[in-house]
């Protein structure tokens, strides 16, 4: 008898977690490892927020709380979103979860049922097409090609959208590959769900704040604000803040599926970390003025990296908008082998010979539903970047 349940071989485990495990048992084993596949800043988390948590740990505010967020940082929340992005939420309208990712998942599991369709952007954040999967749906791919800047245009959504389509999914700027739409091309893609009233938008905002180059955020409900009835929009403390590990994700929506999401954590992990929590207030209503000092590191790294992989012949490396992450293309290098006999059939096989060959740890494309590519979190020092695409080009040279 199979102890498990069947819905377990629906899905697999986050690769990008694998790679990190991998690389930490080369590096334990006294290995020359650089990682660069977690999607995790290497800013420590900004002073004013520490402080709030211990205030909050010496004030006795270490008990439950309501399961879906304390009322101060719903409230910080429906600020925020007034405040950045234009949209009017009350508290009734908002959940906090542990994580920008219990908040999606919780929200897939309180809406979908058997032979639901969710559209899904590739390349997409790993977990998005797994946790489809885990609450019943189906997954539905559309792909954002390089020639298309790794965007969805209108006619692949509309081609992707039937009858049984429940939800589509919305990242900007992107995991993997750090593009940002512009208004014009979000509008292009909310003029197609306007055509169908039956699609429910959800967004994953998680990279609003790190945004290069002039590149001007917006979301879905901004845009198209007649999309507000059917729109969640999520977003969290994790990546601006580099809070990745205090656990606080946030999502704001129609008050009946809140609810819904609401039933759902009270019966599985209950409240957020308190702690976590008021730490978090003080990340909304605080000061935000790290944010610029951040980005001007981070786009930093951007150049660097760009301009070192664009270096190498068999490589694309696009510019991304946002995020900390860039995707580029290996088609160029398919098919040559590496010095120690392997071919390179695919971006699998090339992240895995690039790890034991040379200690660099990237996270191969098919992970993220587009090949054959990999991602690079350029989330770590300019020290670590710069010898790990030493050694990328090297590698690359290598091969014959």
């Amino acid at each position: 008898m199979n102890f498990l349940s069947a819905t377990l071989s629906r899905v697999k485990p986050s690769p990008t977690i694998a790679v990190s495990t991998k690389a930490n048992e080369m590096k334990a084993a006294g290995e020359d490892v650089i990682g660069l596949g977690a999607g995790e800043p290497d800013f420590d988390t900004p002073d004013n927020i520490k402080a709030a948590g211990i205030r909050a740990i010496e004030e006795g505010k270490t008990k439950y709380t309501a399961p879906d967020g304390i009322p101060e940082l719903k409230k910080a929340i429906c600020a925020k979103f007034k405040r950045e992005n234009g949209l009017e939420y009350v508290p009734a309208q908002v959940s906090v979860g542990t994580g920008g990712k219990q908040i999606l998942y919780n929200a897939l599991m309180a809406t979908l049922n058997p032979g639901d369709e969710v559209v899904i952007p590739a390349p997409y954040w790993v977990s998005y097409p797994d946790m489809v999967l885990l609450a019943g749906g189906e997954p539905v791919i559309a792909e954002a090609t390089l020639e298309d800047d790794f965007k969805l245009t209108p006619e692949k959504l509309e081609a992707a959208i039937t009858s049984k389509t429940k939800w589509f999914i919305f990242n900007s700027p992107s995991n993997p590959t750090g593009a940002g739409y512009s208004r014009d091309e979000l509008k292009a893609l909310t003029d197609v769900l306007m055509r169908h009233p039956h699609v429910w938008v959800m967004t994953d905002d998680m990279y609003e704040h790190l945004a290069y180059d002039g590149f001007e955020f917006c979301t879905p409900a901004q845009v198209e604000p007649r999309l507000y009835d059917r729109t969640l929009t999520c977003n969290g403390v994790s990546k601006a803040y580099a809070m990745t590990g205090w656990r606080i994700g946030y999502a704001a929506g129609p008050e009946k599926l809140i609810a819904a999401m609401r039933k759902i954590q009270s019966q599985s992990t209950s409240n957020p970390c308190t702690i976590s929590q008021w730490a978090s207030v003080e990340a909304l209503n605080g000061t935000q003025d790290f944010l610029a000092r951040n980005n001007e590191m981070f786009k930093r790294r951007r150049n660097l990296v760009v301009g070192m992989l664009s270096e190498i012949e068999g490589i694309i490396c696009p510019t991304p908008e946002g995020a900390f992450y860039v995707y580029p293309s290996i088609a160029g290098l398919i098919g040559k082998t590496t010095p120690r006999g392997t071919v390179i059939e695919n971006d699998e096989v090339f992240a895995t010979a690039l790890l034991e060959e040379t200690g660099v740890a990237v996270v191969f494309g098919a992970a993220f539903g587009l090949s054959p590519n990999f991602r690079i979190s350029y989330a770590t020092s300019d020290e670590a970047l710069k010898e790990a695409c030493t050694r990328i080009q090297g590698f690359c040279k290598s091969l014959s």
